[in-house]
């Protein structure tokens, strides 16, 4: 049997590791910011590129649905308002694409897989943004009531509505300092991260930190180690603790794989149903806003109109 003393040595060690755990989380590297000076170079690219993955993820939504193969209004508005979020899933276009300087011109380039998100990534981001504005709503009311196709959506949104296609991009400065190199990023990776990203608003998940492959690995494998033979009594113990211990995680591990996918499915469907009573609520109160501010509009014409 293991003396207490060893007992606690080890779960002192393991507090240790926790606790440095979390505190390496906060010492993450800070994540790169947009370049303002670079969006009016991509500007008219970035709403190519918006109007394109509208109509595409609009499409895709319809053929999800069994029958009729059809998508209501307040989905149109959640694609529209997530699509410039990087921290949404329907903003996944954005870590495919890389700038990259031609000529006096800045050109997007799309790529085969997902990128590590840099200066790059967040300036496209900021661009996507700018260009929707508060007009995400208006956005949403054209393509569901339009049901325009993809020329159509471009014309609309880079040229009519935003000017965002109106006239040519300045050419670079010349002393521009190029930005990152774009570096794909492993698919397991990319997978993770995105199940990280769909826990964000769920109980305890704020602090939750990523580990990569290998770091799981090595938790699961604790106690996997190979133990050099020796003769001294607490050196047997304490492996046999740091085993068995490593045992009893993978154990509990496989037998809340279960029960874990179903709470999370649970609480994902909850949410999304949630999410989907809100935004009909906004939605309503903003066409009651407007046809007020409206008729308010129409009223004053009027007694303008009877003054002369």
């Amino acid at each position: 049997m293991a003396k207490p003393s060893l007992i606690a040595l080890n779960l002192a060690v393991l507090i240790i590791l926790i606790s440095f755990a979390r505190i390496s989380d906060c010492l993450k590297k800070p994540e790169s910011s947009a370049r303002k000076e670079d969006i009016p170079f991509i500007k008219c690219q970035v709403c190519q590129k918006l109007a394109s993955e509208l109509y595409s993820q609009v499409q895709k939504k319809k053929d999800a649905q069994i029958s009729p193969k059809k998508i209501t209004e307040f989905e149109v508005i959640e694609i529209v308002e997530n699509v410039c979020n990087l921290k949404k899933e329907e903003s996944d276009w954005i870590l495919k694409i890389d700038i990259v300087e031609k000529g006096d011109q800045l050109e997007l380039v799309d790529q085969d897989v997902e990128g590590h998100c840099n200066s790059k990534c967040k300036t496209i981001e900021r661009a996507c943004q700018e260009i929707v504005g508060f007009s995400d709503t208006d956005i949403a009311e054209y393509i569901y009531a339009r049901k325009p196709q993809l020329d159509s959506l471009v014309n609309y949104l880079c040229k009519d509505l935003t000017k965002a296609c109106s006239k040519r991009p300045p050419p670079v400065p010349k002393d521009r300092v190029p930005g990152e190199p774009f570096i794909p990023k492993p698919e397991k990776e990319a997978e993770m991260e995105r199940m990280m990203r769909s826990m964000q608003g769920l109980p305890g998940a704020p602090g939750m930190k990523m580990y990569s492959r290998e770091e799981l690995m090595n938790m699961q494998n604790l106690g996997n180690e190979n133990v050099d033979e020796d003769d001294d009594e607490d050196d047997d113990e304490e492996a046999q603790f740091r085993s068995n211990l490593g045992k009893a995680f993978k154990e509990k591990t496989k037998k809340k794989d279960d029960w874990k996918e179903k709470v999370m499915k649970h609480v994902t469907d909850t949410g999304k149903t949630l999410k989907t009573h809100a935004n009909r609520v906004s939605h309503r109160l903003r066409k009651w806003w407007r046809s007020k501010t409206s008729v308010a509009s129409k009223k004053k014409s009027t007694g303008n109109k009877a003054e002369l």
